[in-house]
């Protein structure tokens, strides 16, 4: 069966008090609607309709970057669920299968549950996804069960005291057949104190019809829908406890897990250490048995085997280690491959550079790769080394087997086993160190005396 998924990510979110809209808070690096798409993909759905509303040019542009065939509509005015999706109605019209509708402000759904909604309606035309709350609250819509057939869902205003004790809650995720749900959205009513229409009308219409309606459970977590500031932190929170604790399971070493910060996509392999404050944005794989060293941050690389970073380091974009390398403290790495055994220990900067094997940068060594409007190349051979406080004025090269003097700028390129010294030459005037001092210091007292 045919799949289309039709994500509501419409609301403006009043209560974050952004201008950025609700579905576009991150979470692990993440927008909030990537997380529903991401889920609702291991549907393999043959479409994805996002429905924006508030800032939609941004939610389409969040949209299309996750999946470049996502259709993201208009809802210009937000009159409730039903009304939402029903602006889906022309775009599938004809459309065979089922829809699933999500919500762009949940992150939490799992793949599995999807799989057994979808399993479900296998046998009934109207699947809602529920949950079980752990005490009565207000909050919720009741799930009025009969059997395995769900009767009807009742707002907790509405409902009776005996609806009221249930503990089968509303998450308002559903799945349906694409013609009987647009039918059943024709007639809902906006009869009630928001005017609105709610899709939570859906299964007392199909009933009505002699529809086949049931209800999934889930657990109350994967439901938690992000609405303030205050949410988005908790969210994070679930997140990174979870993440963690995977990684664990995994056979990674984090010795201080609450203090190392994930993204959605950090892929860490067995036996790799990371150390206490360690912040991964997204786009990072480190391979089994490397250590990332405490306080350094990574972003967009890739961390080979026996390799080591850190402390106090910065991967960014582009950044390609091989194995049993070192980066060293207050070493920044960019755009730049580093070959076998190579160590970048102390305080350099490495930029759109190329690095052989078992070479070794000298500290405060820097890739001067940016001459204002242009980025260039610095291209660094095997077993080169490069003598502290060193500039590379890209575009250059160093050959293999090649050595630079400590405090050379180099702007030519280093043939093989050269060794490059570019300095001035050293000029000692006696006792010009101690009048400079004396004239320094009578200047410094003149403009004191007058400052009073």
């Amino acid at each position: 069966m045919s799949i289309a998924l039709v994500i509501l990510a419409a609301g403006k979110g009043t209560r974050m008090n952004s201008d950025l809209p609700k579905v576009l808070h991150p979470i692990a690096g993440a927008p909030l609607l990537h997380h529903a798409m991401r889920t609702g993909a291991a549907l393999e759905p043959e479409r994805t309709i996002v429905v924006a509303g508030h800032q939609a040019d941004q939610v389409q542009a969040a949209a299309l970057e996750f999946d470049h065939t996502a259709e993201v509509l208009m809802q210009t005015e937000q009159l409730g669920t039903g009304h939402a999706v029903d602006q889906a109605r022309e775009a599938l019209k004809g459309f065979k299968g089922d829809v699933v509708v999500l919500f762009g402000d949940t992150p939490f759904l799992k793949p599995e549950t999807l799989e057994r909604m979808i399993a479900a309606r296998r046998h009934h035309d109207v699947v809602v996804l529920g949950f079980d709350i752990a005490q009565v609250q207000p909050r919720y819509g009741r799930l009025v069960m009969d059997g395995d057939r769900l009767a009807k869902i009742v707002e907790y205003k509405d409902a009776t005291e005996e609806e009221r004790q249930i503990r089968f809650t509303n998450s308002g995720l559903m799945a349906c057949d694409a013609t009987l749900l647009f039918d059943l959205i024709a007639n809902l009513s906006n009869n009630n104190a928001s005017g609105e229409y709610y899709l939570t009308e859906v299964p007392e219409l199909a009933n009505a019809r002699g529809a086949k309606v049931t209800a999934v459970k889930c657990d109350e977590a994967e439901t938690l829908g992000v609405d303030s500031r205050k949410d988005l932190a908790g969210a994070e929170a679930i997140y990174q406890k979870n993440a963690r604790t995977a990684l664990l399971e995994d056979g990674v070493t984090l010795t201080a897990p609450d203090t190392v910060f994930l993204s959605f996509d950090t892929a860490i392999g067995r036996d790799a250490t990371i150390e206490p404050n360690v912040v991964f944005g997204p786009g990072v794989t480190i391979e089994s048995g490397a250590t990332i060293r405490a306080f350094s941050h990574l972003e967009g690389c890739h961390v080979s085997r026996g390799t080591m970073v850190g402390p106090y380091a910065r991967l960014r974009p582009g950044a390609e280690l091989s194995e049993d390398v070192h980066i060293g403290n207050f070493v920044e790495i960019k755009n730049a491959q580093i070959g076998t055994g190579t160590k970048v220990n102390h305080l350099s900067y490495i930029g759109d550079a190329t690095l052989g094997a078992g070479t070794n940068i000298g500290a405060g060594t820097i890739t001067c790769n940016y001459d204002g409007v242009m980025k260039h190349h610095t291209h660094i051979g095997d077993n080169v080394f490069i003598g502290s406080n060193t500039m590379l004025v890209a575009p250059v090269s160093v050959g293999n087997e090649a050595m630079t003097g400590s405090g050379s700028v180099i702007t030519k390129n280093v043939p093989d086993t050269a060794l490059a010294l570019s300095r001035a030459e050293q000029t000692n005037k006696p006792g010009v160190a101690l009048k400079l001092f004396e004239m320094l210091k009578k200047k410094k007292q003149k403009l004191i005396s007058g400052a009073k």
